[in-house]
């Protein structure tokens, strides 16, 4: 066994490795850019290498500063992690002529596999069901243009060493992919050092289903069942789970065979994942095709870990080093179920834009994960498990992916695993940026998700106009009412043993009038019991004036609130939505309908930088005419490219920014007329 690796990855991941590494008592040693010497990683890992600035391509990304570490430390072997330089041939072999072992799967299978187009002519020939397409060097967007019309709209674009959601575009029409193509193009080379791109048939109502592969150098490969991982947006994971509502003990079996006699076909070994995508609509579960194979650890894969017991990144170690795998294919069981939710550095209240920053608060619902060996190490605490690799006081970069961290429930039934993420969810304390933690809730919580009907499409047909919270019972907004009149009386109640200009005979108010989500609640609180409408309502909590997380038992159910103080009441968040809930006295309830409504003021006349970014290219001058929808400029944040579009006819007035500018947020880009 190897006695020290480096991890060559940042983040959650290399904290992950790391945690697994020092269990099984092999050194680590971490290699960080300028921009995370403060990162957790960096402190856990035995020992620390810098190697350049902020920006992947000048630190994470160059190969020769990774290998120059593993000699300066004497690192045995190198973990990649996912993302970065884990599915790059040319570091495979670079590290294979210094001596040094890669943890992961050997030059020819990446190379075969890790190749999008090559991966799909192997696969075709291996006799593997594939999607339509052009598999193909594509010439130019006019080229592109014919492809598509040969294959039928609508179609996905790809780059061909994409991953992550990164590099892709779905066209409906011609103009999606005259305006798309190069996009795509620019997002490879800039991500993946690839610009090549291929055309394929996008499935209507497709469901994600992925395998996860798991080989040794001995000729042992073994499906470790599936992940469902259709809930997406922009083609990026959100939510993933094991094993899928949808698929079969036969569909399973043959699937898993499938994947397994593909990666037999290129010599695998080591953790792998081969991605399927399958047709919702046949209820036989026989129609699914292969999309790509990723050679290397996917982001999802502690829901597989929480369902099997398999530490897989112990298991890539073990493998690389040269062991056999220790159990069979009969030995692979589902016990239960797993969720995993990605917490991202977004803002789904303005259309999700990217949001960067300092976490000014970070507290995780449990601590971040450890494996110390105990039955449910991989599962977390009480069936709660957060990777993370960040902390309080940090930076969220705009060099980096935006995801904070993954917040993964395990449960004896789907339904459980659900409940457990909304708990978790709701005590998840970020501030400082943008978060999805009110989405992914919501989510939890959607009839559709509930039912196991899922697409690739979800978020666009349920969300079609934008996020704005999760729907709210008036249940729930009589069960807030009655914990904001509980605070509002313990205030009063501190008031006046603090205020010394009160007569302390005079009893605090208890009567209130809570207003929120358009509804208004008469709350009366007394030391026997809270009625909200007259109704009693069996209320257990404790409060102190600061506390930011109320716990709660409301009619016997848990409820977890985060407290905002305002000027007015209370802003509450709770089960994905926001509350803003106003306190008034019960007496003077009547005073509220004066009170003044503050209008916005009207910003369409400006193109507004939606998140900090580079300005990739800007498509007018002064005095052009637009149209409504007219692409106006394109702004790149966290490697991807987001397209501004005018929301109005009008007349360019001025120009502000430049191409090759880094703006702010709300930099004002230009100015219509």
């Amino acid at each position: 066994m190897f006695k020290k690796i480096l991890i060559a990855n940042r983040g959650e991941i290399a904290c992950r490795v790391i945690k697994t590494a020092r269990r099984m008592g092999i050194q680590t040693v971490a290699v960080y850019s300028d921009a995370d010497a403060r990162a957790p990683f960096v402190q856990m890992a035995d020992e620390a290498v810098h190697i350049g600035p902020a920006p992947a391509a000048q630190s994470y990304l160059i190969a020769d500063k990774i290998i120059a570490a593993c000699k300066q430390t004497g690192a045995e072997a190198v973990h990649p992690g996912y993302g970065f330089l884990s599915e790059r041939t040319s570091f495979a072999e670079a590290l294979a002529a210094e001596g040094i072992a890669f943890v992961g799967p050997p030059v020819g299978a990446i190379a075969a596999m890790g190749d999008k187009i090559e991966s799909k002519k192997l696969a075709k020939e291996a006799g593997v069901n594939v999607v339509p397409g052009f598999v193909g060097e594509i010439e130019d967007t006019e080229h592109a243009v014919r492809i598509s019309a040969e294959i039928g709209y609508p179609v996905m674009m790809k780059a061909s060493a994409g991953g992550g959601g990164k590099g892709m575009r779905l066209a409906y029409t011609e103009q999606d992919v005259r305006e798309g193509f190069e996009a795509v193009k620019r997002e490879g080379l800039n991500s993946f050092g690839d610009d090549r791109v291929f055309i394929e048939k996008f499935i209507l109502n497709p469901r994600h289903i992925e395998i996860q592969i798991l080989g040794d150098q001995h000729g042992n490969i073994l499906y470790l069942n599936e992940r469902e991982c259709s809930i997406q947006r922009r083609h990026q994971k959100v939510v993933e789970e094991a094993p899928s509502p949808f698929v079969t003990p036969k569909m399973r079996k043959a699937m898993g065979e499938q994947c397994v006699a593909l990666a037999r076909a290129v010599g695998y070994y080591s953790a792998g994942t081969v991605e399927l995508i399958v047709s919702g609509a046949d209820p036989s579960g026989e129609s699914f095709y292969f999309l790509e194979m990723n050679t290397r650890l996917q982001v999802e894969h502690p829901v597989t870990e929480a369902i099997t017991g398999i530490d897989l990144v112990e298991q890539m170690i073990r493998v690389a080093a040269g062991e056999k795998l220790a159990f069979t294919q009969d030995d692979i069981k589902i016990d239960g179920w797993a969720i995993e939710n990605r917490v991202y550095a977004e803002d789904p209240y303005r259309g999700f834009l990217p949001s960067t920053g300092r976490l000014v608060r970070y507290n995780p619902p449990v601590p971040g994960w450890t494996d110390d060996g105990a039955e449910n190490g991989r599962r977390g605490v009480d069936g709660v498990r957060v990777d993370d690799g960040v902390y309080e006081g940090g930076e969220v970069s705009m060099f980096y992916d935006p995801m904070i961290a993954k917040l993964v429930t395990w449960g004896a039934t789907r339904d459980e695993a659900a409940d457990k993420q909304i708990a978790a969810l709701d005590a998840f304390e970020i501030e400082g940026l943008g978060h999805n933690i009110d989405f992914v809730s919501a989510i939890m919580q959607h009839p559709r998700f509930r039912s196991g009907e899922l697409t690739t499409g979800f978020i666009a047909e349920e969300y079609p106009e934008g996020f704005t919270g999760a729907a709210t019972s008036e249940a729930l907004k009589a069960r807030i009412a009655a914990i904001a009149g509980f605070i509002a009386t313990a205030r009063a109640d501190r008031a006046r043993n603090v205020d010394g200009q009160l007569a302390h005979h005079l009893p605090p108010p208890s009567e209130w009038a809570i207003r929120l989500g358009g509804s208004t609640f008469a709350v009366e609180v007394s030391a026997d019991e809270i009625t909200v409408d007259g109704q009693p309502i069996d209320l257990a909590m404790e409060y102190t004036p600061g506390d930011r997380i109320v716990a709660a038992e409301v009619e016997g159910e848990a409820i977890a609130l985060k407290i905002e103080p305002t000027r007015t009441g209370l802003k509450v968040t709770t089960r994905g939505a926001i509350h803003k809930v106003e306190i008034l006295l019960a007496r003077i309830a009547h005073l509220a309908g004066h009170m003044i409504e503050k209008i916005p003021p009207d910003l369409s006349k400006f193109l507004i930088c939606p998140m900090p970014g580079l300005l990739v290219s800007l498509n007018v001058q002064e005095g052009d005419k637009v149209e409504a929808g007219q692409p106006l400029a394109v702004v790149e944040a966290m490697k991807m490219e987001n397209i501004l579009r005018a929301e109005k006819s009008a007349t360019v007035k001025k120009v502000n920014a430049r191409a090759g500018e880094s703006l702010a947020v709300d930099a004002i880009i230009l100015e219509l007329e």
